[in-house]
């Protein structure tokens, strides 16, 4: 567990409240990142807070301000920022309880491990974990954190909880706006077979650590490659694929093709599998004809 928890306070459900810490669930992935060089003397550039008509300034004489209108800003000092008073900086209220599947995935933000505060916390944050269990429900409350109010959901994780912070009504596009001009038109049935098999060909666990980031793996070669080069420039090869200016495709090969490589017969692995034709009778011995007489 971290050492220092991202946000402390308790989750109030009515009258019952229940001290808890929160701890972030996410990293940032193992981005390589430059620093802006100058080429001639080969060191790092710096930045310098810099007034207009001034020149570099001390950080004791920076504050925050507001632009009310053009070049006139109301100046607030942190202290002012942070004695504004809200009920959630401190609480979490569940004021709400709805399915998971309610909340369109477009609203998820990111995620915090929630865990009982003291020893003293933990049977009422039991009580809740399996309320939610039960009912197969999600809470939802508002929480301050790190200057902004955020909606939350909280739901059941293992022997723990799991927060959510969610997005703003306001915050999220129509997806009418981009999906009003794709057509709602049925696909052949023998495509959707096709289609159909090659998902149930490539279907499987979700095993997260099977992933990685590709793009980080070719640059540090790249950085490799320059460093072993001694500074001079590496050309790449641009690998087209083969592939040409036209993406007009005949999807039905394309899809037969893809269930071979994925090692299934097109014909074979349709979805869902057509009955075989029944079976005959064998037919009844006839009787024998009388074996000819040799001349």
């Amino acid at each position: 567990m971290a050492a220092r928890a991202y946000w402390q306070g308790q989750i109030r459900l009515a009258l019952v409240s229940i001290p808890v810490e929160i701890y972030s669930a996410t990293k940032s992935g193992a981005a390589v990142s430059f620093k802006q060089i100058h080429e001639p003397s080969g060191q790092p550039i710096h930045y310098d807070k810099v007034v207009t008509g001034v020149g570099p300034v001390d950080a004791d004489e920076i504050m925050k301000g507001y632009e009310v209108s053009k070049g006139e800003y109301v100046l607030l000092e942190q202290d002012e920022i942070d004695a504004v008073k809200l009920e959630s900086k401190k609480t979490l209220e569940l004021t709400q309880f709805v399915d998971a599947s309610e909340i369109d995935v477009l609203y998820y933000e990111k995620p915090y491990f929630v865990v009982p505060a003291d020893d003293l916390a933990e049977e009422a944050f039991i009580v809740l974990r399996e309320a939610l269990k039960r009912t197969k429900k999600v809470g939802l409350g508002q929480l301050a954190m790190r200057g902004r109010e955020y909606v939350v959901s909280l739901k059941p994780c293992g022997r723990g909880m799991v927060l959510e912070t969610l997005r703003y009504a306001d915050e999220v596009h129509k997806a009418q706006g981009y999906f009003r001009d794709i057509p709602d038109d049925k696909p052949s049935e023998e495509l959707l077979e096709l289609a159909e098999a090659l998902i149930g060909k490539r279907s499987g666990d979700f095993h997260p650590q099977e992933f990685h980031d590709r793009y980080v793996d070719a640059l540090k070669d790249l950085i490799e490659r320059k460093r072993k080069a001694n500074g001079k420039k590496i050309f790449e090869d641009k690998d087209t694929g083969g592939k040409t200016g036209s993406n007009v495709v005949d999807l039905m090969a394309a899809l037969k093709k893809s269930m071979e490589k994925s090692g299934g017969s097109a014909a074979a692995e349709k979805a869902p599998a057509k009955k075989a034709p029944a079976k005959r009778a064998p037919a009844k011995t006839a009787a024998k004809a009388p074996a000819k007489k040799r001349a």
